[in-house]
């Protein structure tokens, strides 16, 4: 990328103060505090990632950030997604960061995009930024931040988390590689688990999220070796770092277009957590409601998801079976008997465990129903005591 141009940029005195611990860096100096401040960066996503991201990109003196997000505050997010405050929950994200950035940085620009990241707007958007910080948590906008960022010639900075595991890197830099040497081809819907379904330490999206931030200010001020061509990998519970080489791969196909990423992903557009419920029988929370009220013993409902989650909030009655054990084949006996002579109900947190859990029973010959929408729904549509997570 060209570095940003300074001749007409100044630091006011009061920026001076501020900045003046990079200042006196050499690698930085005055020159390169003015390529921060005439830098443009747009973060997608203000969840685990992209707070840290923005938080730290303000502090540095990026000049202007963009974020793209439709998301509202939610209590859950307040473990991790530190931009955002108690006081802020069920409004806007994108206005609870840029406020948070103001108490920064009040000399940084925040254009603000309520909206989702589709392919009929991503080129417009991503066009007027010099890099852009990938916070999402999906393949469907991985790909198509990629594949916009290609066809822009834009860096792309990378990071993804996962219970204990994040990893990251610089997509699209000077000739290396791109998300799609990495990630040819999407995995199949479900296979990986959202943080919504398996979690994440708080403090892992800071981390990764901090390796972002660092490796755009060294992008936007030419110093150091960037990430380009090598994939960051960190393990909290050893608190370890390894290295993979990436490399570009010269048979994948060019990229020419956007194209519908929801289709090349397999998704459906159904809420997260249920992409493999459409090949399994369905039954809603409020029709289960009705079931259980009545005779219990020509039933059995079945909770697969894993034990730490059973002790938040349970659906009374359920029996617990995690979905590993089901799929590993330890439980089918158990849940053969469990079952014999009765109408078998399953349910996770969201629906797209128990769909996998039916499709592994079926090839046992032991049929069922999954329960759309798993207790989350059962919360909100039926027993609000029972605790949301």
């Amino acid at each position: 990328m060209l570095p940003p141009d300074t001749s007409a940029v100044q630091l006011s005195p009061d920026e001076v103060v501020r900045f003046s611990r990079h200042l006196i860096l050499p690698e930085i100096g005055m020159e390169g505090q003015k390529r921060l401040k005439a830098a443009s960066v747009l973060c997608i996503g203000t969840g685990g990632l992209g707070s840290p991201l923005l938080l730290y990109l303000a502090a540095a003196g990026v000049g202007r950030l963009g974020i793209v997000d439709f998301d509202v505050v939610d209590h859950s997010n307040l473990q991790r997604q530190v931009i955002h405050g108690t006081s802020w929950v069920g409004k806007p994200k994108i206005e609870s960061a840029k406020a948070r950035i103001h108490e920064i940085n009040p000399h940084c620009q925040v254009d603000l995009y309520e909206t989702a990241l589709t392919s009929e707007n991503a080129l417009e958007i991503i066009a007027g930024y010099d890099i852009v910080c990938d916070g999402t948590d999906n393949f469907p906008t991985r790909y198509l931040v990629n594949d916009a960022c290609v066809l822009l010639g834009k860096p792309n900075v990378y990071g993804s988390i996962f219970r204990f595991e994040g990893q990251a890197t610089v997509f699209n830099f000077e000739g290396g590689p791109n998300y799609r040497d990495l990630f040819p081809e999407p995995p199949p819907p479900g296979m990986v688990p959202s943080c919504a379904e398996g979690g994440v330490v708080g403090v892992l999206p800071g981390i990764i999220g901090m390796i972002q931030a660092t490796e755009a200010v060294k992008l936007i001020t030419g110093i150091g070796t960037s990430l380009s061509g090598r994939l960051l990998l960190f393990d909290a519970l050893k608190m370890s770092f390894r290295e993979l080489k990436l490399r570009p791969n010269p048979e994948r196909p060019v990229i020419d277009r956007l194209i519908d990423y929801q289709e090349f992903c397999g998704v459906g557009g159904s809420a997260p957590g249920q992409e493999e419920a459409g090949s399994v029988a369905t039954i809603t929370v409020t029709e289960l409601k009705t079931l259980l009220d009545g005779p219990q013993d020509e039933l059995l409902l079945l909770d697969v998801r894993n034990p730490p989650e059973a002790e938040i909030a349970v659906i009374p009655g359920a029996v617990l079976v995690p979905l590993d054990r089901i799929e590993s084949g330890e439980a089918i006996e158990e849940l053969r008997r469990l079952a014999s002579g009765k109408r078998l109900y399953v349910h996770c947190k969201l629906g797209g465990r128990s769909a996998k859990a039916l499709i592994a029973l079926a090839r046992h010959g032991i049929e069922g129903v999954n329960v759309q929408g798993g207790i989350d729904a059962w919360s909100q549509e039926v027993d609000p005591d029972v605790p949301r997570y």
